[in-house]
C-alpha cells in the first residue's frame, strides 16, 4: 500500500509539471501559426492551470490531512475535525475561483479577441489528467467491482 501512495504523490507532483510542459508546446506552436501574443496568452493559461493545481493540492493537503507523525502509528490519517476543515476549506477554495475568474476578467478586458488562446492554455490540464488516469488505470492489476 505504501507503494500506491508513493505512485500518486508522484503523479501529483509530475501533473504541474506536465500542464506547463504541454502549454509551452502548445505556445511554440501558435507561435508561428498566429502571433506572438497568442502563445503568451496559451502559455499564460498553463501556468495559472499548473499554479491553480499546486494551489489546490497544498490547501487540501494542510486541511484534510494530518502530517505524518502526528498520528500514533505515523502515517497519514484523515484528520478528525473534517466538519471543521471542510468549513475552514471552502471560503479558500471561493476565494480560488474568484482569483481564477478575476484573472479570466482582465483577459477579457484588455485581451478579447484572445481570450480562447488563453483557455486553450489553461485547459490543458484536462489532457494531463486525462492521460495520467489512463496510466493509472493500465497499472491496476485488477478492477474493482
Amino acid at each position: 500500500m505504501t507503494n500506491n501512495i508513493s505512485d500518486e504523490e508522484r503523479i501529483l507532483k509530475r501533473i504541474p509539471l506536465e500542464i506547463t510542459a504541454l502549454s509551452v508546446l502548445m505556445a511554440l506552436i501558435a507561435a508561428p501559426l498566429f502571433d506572438p501574443l497568442t502563445a503568451l496568452l496559451v502559455l499564460a493559461g498553463g501556468a495559472l492551470a499548473a499554479l491553480s493545481f499546486l494551489w489546490l493540492k497544498q490547501t487540501a493537503s494542510k486541511l484534510l490531512l494530518i502530517k505524518k507523525g502526528d498520528s500514533p502509528g505515523g502515517e497519514e490519517v484523515e484528520a478528525p475535525f473534517f466538519k471543521k476543515a471542510l468549513r475552514m476549506a471552502l471560503p479558500l477554495y471561493v476565494l480560488r475561483i474568484v482569483l481564477i475568474l478575476g484573472i479570466f476578467f482582465i483577459i477579457i478586458f484588455f485581451f478579447s479577441e484572445k481570450i480562447i488562446a488563453f483557455a486553450v492554455g489553461f485547459s490543458t490540464m484536462l489532457p494531463v489528467f486525462l492521460v495520467e488516469a489512463a496510466l493509472a488505470l493500465s497499472k491496476m492489476k485488477q478492477w474493482k467491482n
